[in-house]
């Protein structure tokens, strides 16, 4: 923190008596508008101060992606001249992805007000005002906390081990926040640390805090810890997102799924795919989902094509909100639901293949190998591509190569059915190697499937008639 009037005294000469004492200025807003209907604005406060009848920029905040609620960490340290009228303005800007500066930021509004006013009241919110002074729904909130004169500083360092995977295609991206409990029982934010991406077992950096910040000198005063999770495929609007569209070159999953897709819609007659997600939150109630349409039409999830599926999974991004955790068995007991349907016909004519795409490690291991032994027993196959760097270990365990998976019963898998292949490993191969890696197993799966049963393949005419056709 440092005092944001030196260089503006320095410069403009506006301060001309000693200084009555030092405030701290802590800043939170509510109810901003979405920068569209389908994302959540960036925002970031700037405080101005006026001298001359000019407005200066002395400080501003971090910025917080996707908040319509944010809570700043940022504490403006200010002098406070009880004689003086010192005048405040602080302006909301929604900042674009990938840049810090405001030349391309919205304006979200702006609120004016003295120093004084805020001290006096300790806790001022007022709404902010858009251009042309219209008032809408979003309001910012600025408290003030005289210093008691102690200018002693402390440096803690934080670490946590084994934390619970909140993250739903890989491990948790952890940062921790530091409230202090005010003399009310209210609280108040006092430092946030940095995001330690894709990690259960952080070590943030240590920080220095002073004693007025941390407690108002108060040794005895209670803190609270608080331990945050986000989604680590990041905003699918951010370029650093797995997710992220590009206009010219398809990300991970799109290459995943067209090289796969394209070869298995070749044994499709009718080139309908239906497409699930799972582990976000999806519209209008936004609930979390483990298995919802892709299309948003659960009573026809299809989509025509691999072509179609990828359409299907670019509208849906934008509509969606990335969450947790990360759930496989939904996903693998709903294609096993309609394998069972088609194994108590007596032809069995249809064989499911499950491709999963996911950038990291499952949180419901038991419930997905024991979905994956009564899998076995059904005309499917479940192939796993891992998209990203995160540690796939646990994934080699559902493949069955290095062993004979089991259900937490003991239940061993009748045969294996699934294949697993992080994507990276082909990385730089042509997309004719990941599907011939991804697809070896499949064809001896199919064949031990129907062996098992004692069903024999028909020939085409057989096939030919034996179906039904409507008038």
């Amino acid at each position: 923190m440092s005092n944001i009037y030196e260089s503006a005294e320095a410069t403009l000469g506006f301060i001309s008596s000693p200084c009555l004492t030092k405030v701290e200025l802590r800043v939170a807003c509510r109810g901003i508008a979405d920068r569209d209907a389908l994302s959540k604005p960036d925002p970031c406060v700037v405080l101005k101060v006026q001298s001359h009848g000019q407005w200066f920029e002395v400080d501003r905040t971090e910025v917080i992606r996707s908040s319509s609620s944010p809570v700043f960490s940022k504490i403006f340290l200010v002098d406070y001249y009880f004689e003086e009228v010192q005048r405040l303005r602080f302006e909301l800007h929604d900042i674009s992805s990938g840049n810090n500066g405001l030349r391309d930021a919205d304006f979200l509004g702006a609120m004016e007000c003295t120093l004084g006013q805020i001290v006096s009241q300790r806790k001022l919110t007022k709404a902010l005002l858009k251009q042309g002074n219209t008032t809408g729904k979003s309001s910012i909130m600025v408290t003030a906390e005289e210093l008691s004169g102690n200018d002693d500083y402390v440096e803690l360092s934080f670490s946590a081990r084994k934390l619970d995977d909140k993250d739903f295609f890989s491990k948790s991206d952890p940062f921790l926040e530091i409230f202090r409990i005010n003399d009310d029982g209210t609280e108040s934010l006092v430092h946030r640390t940095e995001t330690v991406m894709n990690n259960l077992s952080p070590v943030w950096k240590s920080f220095k805090v002073s004693l007025n910040t941390l407690c108002s000198g108060d040794h005895d005063r209670e803190l609270k810890v608080a331990i945050d999770f986000t989604a680590s495929n990041g905003d699918p609007r951010n370029s650093c997102s797995l997710h992220y569209i590009h206009p010219y070159q398809p990300n991970e999953y799109l290459k995943a799924l067209v090289a796969v897709g394209e070869i298995c819609q070749d044994y499709d007659s009718d080139k309908m795919f239906p497409a699930f997600g799972f582990g976000a939150l999806i519209p209008p109630d936004f609930k979390v989902s483990h298995d919802f349409a892709v299309n948003f039409d659960e009573e026809n999830p299809e989509c025509a094509g691999i072509q179609g599926v990828v359409e299907a999974y670019q509208n849906c991004l934008p509509k969606i909100q990335l969450y947790g955790p990360t759930n496989i068995a939904p996903i693998i007991q709903k294609v096993a639901s309609s394998a069972s349907e088609e194994m108590h016909t007596k032809e069995a004519m249809e064989y499911f293949i499950l491709l999963i795409l996911t950038d990291g490690v499952i949180t419901d291991m038991a419930d997905t190998r024991e979905a994956i032994v009564h899998a076995s027993h059904l005309p499917m196959s479940v192939i796993i591509v891992g998209v990203g760097n995160a540690d796939f270990t646990d994934m080699q365990i559902l493949d069955g190569d290095d062993g004979i998976l089991r259900s937490p019963k003991g239940e061993p898998v009748l045969r294996d059915i699934v294949q697993f292949v992080p994507f990276k490993d082909f990385k730089h191969a042509s997309p004719a190697a990941l599907a011939k890696s991804v697809l070896a197993e499949v064809p001896n799966q199919v064949v031990d499937y129907y062996n098992a049963k004692g069903i024999k393949p028909k020939c085409i005419s057989d096939y030919e008639s034996s179906r039904t056709f409507s008038p």
